[in-house]
């Protein structure tokens, strides 16, 4: 039965929506982001690699909101999650913009449902110490960040008023 499978943070985007697929609409209501799951191409990539904690820093929402809206739909009770909010405490004294050796805008590949993580991480493997790669997208790439972050890079989110999220990310 589908909903003994109970909605937590950590369960990938893909794997909710298999489980619920009633939630998908519920999804984009949370966060008009996730209209972009209508996509097969990216719906097939993306939702396969995030969390729904990722995806709740793509559509900037409230993880714990997020969980209980979505629990609530399927008649399972609410979590109790501290609310994590992305603090703001500025840019990084690392960001040098000498320092980007690197830059890829992969807004348009996005919409033609190409994913970045493969170029990001052939490109990233390039770089020496102290060099940025800069990679501009419409929405935090937050599984992305995980795993470039994983490769033990330094990484930095700043989302601009035209609607542009700049990530940078410096091999330490």
């Amino acid at each position: 039965m589908t909903n003994d499978i109970l909605i937590k943070p950590d369960m990938k985007v893909s794997e909710l929506l298999e489980a619920y697929p009633q939630l998908e609409e519920k999804l984009i209501e949370i966060a008009p982001v996730f209209v972009k799951l209508k996509n097969p191409l990216l719906r097939k990539t993306i939702a396969k690699v995030t969390t729904l904690k990722q995806a709740a820093i793509v559509g900037k929402v409230s993880i714990a909101d997020m969980i209980n809206k979505l629990r609530s739909e399927v008649g399972q009770g609410n979590t109790d999650l501290a609310a994590e909010k992305n603090t703001e405490g500025g840019k990084p004294s690392w960001i040098d913009e000498s320092r980007i050796k690197i830059f890829y805008d992969a807004r348009e590949d996005l919409e033609a449902g190409v994913h970045p993580v493969n170029k990001v991480g052939q490109e990233t493997a390039k770089l020496k110490n102290g060099e940025i790669y800069l990679l501009v997208t419409p929405f935090t790439p937050a599984p992305l960040i995980d795993m470039i972050a994983a490769k033990g890079f330094l990484t930095y989110s700043e989302d601009m008023l035209d609607g542009r999220v700049l990530t940078y990310m410096m091999k330490e």
